[in-house]
């Protein structure tokens, strides 16, 4: 059992220990969760014990009243906690002898304890694969003869510091199975590109979330893997905390809109509870091309969101040094795919990007193109009856000057 009268860092030894700062201190967009009107985001990688990998990535947002903690992990399967506090001094703690030991309950803090006013995580359990080569229905479930799924508790990844890229807030964590029998990841890998933001804006590339300072966004992209199929799916299993004795659900929001995602009309969210809570954001779309166009989107279909009772799942350290001895998981799964047109047979890539954040979702709006459609669309009406208009009052007009012959 770890201390839990308070963090105790090195050896036993009840001092900080020093974090190694890699990121850039960014002035960033409006904050919704607390009324925050900038935040500063800071990426860092914190230390391990000397010569072993270093894994823990803290993003940290910090606004005049509050500050938000992500912390991500790939001690055991990928993981990620969510924690705001309201204050702008908040920090996290780790204590690295109990955060490795077999009980690593009270290993991972954040100080004061007082100030968390929302905390939760999600952890990245299995990779799935389908064989759809004899499934002719888009939406079957299972979506074809289920493969062994690759416990993802069971991969190597790589040391996350080689990845970091200040510039951008980035950092990408690369894994294959540690035992990998037939050799599908010898040339291939699974990675999770985590990348926080100093201001609200959209990417580049498909699907164009909106996001904002309280958010960070995670591409998982599989790359290279040989598949065990002609015509193989893919699924990711995820793992989440429930809020007392249920499971937080899917919402799903539709749009006339799609001009940010090209023929998805769709937005997908998990929302914990209510504000100030944290939520999970998608488009219901992968892509199996690295160009991300109309011509390589898969549909991306979520199963209910259960409590994991009938089977045991991968732990995760990071989770368990927080929260303790946790029960209550829910998970579902996310299957992309369909066994017709693209796939991942095409050029053996496979991508899907989802947002995490703290406080109110962001909401799309209008874009200027519908929007220049709608005036046109509306107006032309309003046009044409004021023109009716005129014609009837000059004609009208023109009637009543005539002076008929007695």
């Amino acid at each position: 059992m770890c201390c839990r009268e308070g963090p105790r860092w090195g050896r036993g030894h009840c001092a900080p220990s020093p974090t190694l700062l890699l990121g850039l201190l960014l002035s960033a967009a409006p904050l919704g969760l607390l009324g925050e009107e900038t935040r500063q985001v800071s990426l860092e990688v914190i230390p391990d014990w000397p010569g072993a990998p270093q894994n823990l990535l803290h993003i940290r947002a910090v606004g005049t009243n509050s500050t938000l903690h992500y912390v991500w992990s790939i001690m055991g399967p990928p993981a990620v906690l969510l924690v705001a506090t309201n204050t702008p001094h908040s920090t996290l703690a780790v204590n690295w002898s109990c955060l490795l030991s077999p009980e690593p309950a009270g290993g991972l803090t954040v100080l004061p304890r007082g100030s968390v006013q929302f905390s939760s995580a999600l952890v990245f359990t299995r990779l799935f694969e389908f064989d759809s080569t004899n499934t002719s229905e888009a939406s079957a479930k299972p979506p074809g003869k289920p493969y062994p799924p690759y416990s993802l508790a069971e991969f190597s990844w790589n040391n996350i510091t080689d990845s970091l890229d200040p510039a951008t807030l980035s950092a990408t964590f690369r894994g294959h199975p540690i035992h990998d029998p037939t050799g599908a990841f010898a040339n291939g890998s699974l990675a999770f590109r985590v990348q926080a933001f100093p201001s609200s804006s959209r990417p580049a590339q498909a699907p164009r979330l909106l996001h904002s300072a309280d958010t960070c966004q995670l591409e998982v992209a599989l790359v290279g893997a040989c598949p065990r199929g002609n015509r193989s799916l893919f699924g990711l299993e995820i793992v989440t905390l429930g809020q007392g004795p249920e499971c937080p659900s899917v919402q799903e929001q539709h749009s006339i809109d799609d001009e940010y995602a090209p023929a998805v009309f769709q937005l997908d969210q998990l929302v914990w509870g209510s504000l100030p809570s944290g939520f999970m954001q998608w488009r219901p779309v992968a892509f199996s091309q690295r160009q991300r166009g109309r011509d390589s989107a898969l549909p991306c279909q979520a199963s209910p969101v259960c409590l994991t009772l009938e089977y045991p799942l991968p732990q995760s350290p990071i989770v368990r040094a927080f929260f303790g001895s946790q029960t209550n998981f829910c998970a579902f799964n996310l299957t992309f795919g369909a066994p017709t047109g693209p796939g991942y047979w095409d050029e053996h890539y496979l991508s899907w990007s989802m947002l995490l954040g703290v406080g109110t979702p962001p909401v799309d709006s209008l874009s200027p193109l519908i929007l220049g459609i709608m005036a046109v669309a509306l107006g032309a009406p309003g046009l044409m009856l004021l023109a009716g208009g005129v014609v009837l009052l000059l004609g009208h007009k023109q009637c009543s000057e005539y002076q008929p012959i007695n």
